[in-house]
């Protein structure tokens, strides 16, 4: 009898919730996961991806978090916070996003693709473009800060 209540509690602690090992896991390599990107377009690559955060901008309500100071260069990956996550985001912590990242890793769950950005002259998109590699948050359950 005492054999069947010690295998009972063992079984029933297998079943307890494992803990959040998040804080646990390894940076993402930033290059290996853009060339990544590039062999897998257009599709990308969906995942959960830790990044660090160095720069930040905004451009018709949407929140770009980038992990390069120059987010043209083609080491850079842009997290893109949809508007509806902003204000979440804003309402949540009272903070605005651009800031509140800076400088910090965060880990962010989402489908990594390359994105055709264009040129404009006086206006008008020219033919010439380059890529540039995001990720898009539409859900503040996307994303989280790590250090």
């Amino acid at each position: 009898m005492k054999y069947l209540i010690l295998f009972s509690i063992l079984i029933l602690s297998g079943c307890s919730s494992t803990p959040n090992i998040a804080s646990k896991s390894k940076p993402t390599d930033i290059i290996q996961l853009i060339e990544k990107a590039k062999r897998r377009f257009p599709e990308g690559v969906r995942g959960t991806f830790q990044i660090p955060i160095k720069a930040s901008g905004s451009k018709r309500g949407v929140v770009y978090l980038n992990s390069d100071l120059d987010y043209r260069d083609p080491k850079n990956i842009t997290v893109a916070l949809h508007p509806s996550t902003i204000e979440s985001f804003s309402k949540s912590y009272g903070s605005s996003p651009e800031s509140y990242f800076i400088d910090k890793t965060i880990e962010v769950t989402g489908k990594v693709e390359r994105i055709k950005i264009y040129f404009y002259t006086n206006g008008k998109r020219t033919k010439k473009y380059y890529f540039q590699t995001h990720i898009r948050v539409n859900s503040l359950n996307q994303i989280k800060v790590m250090s």
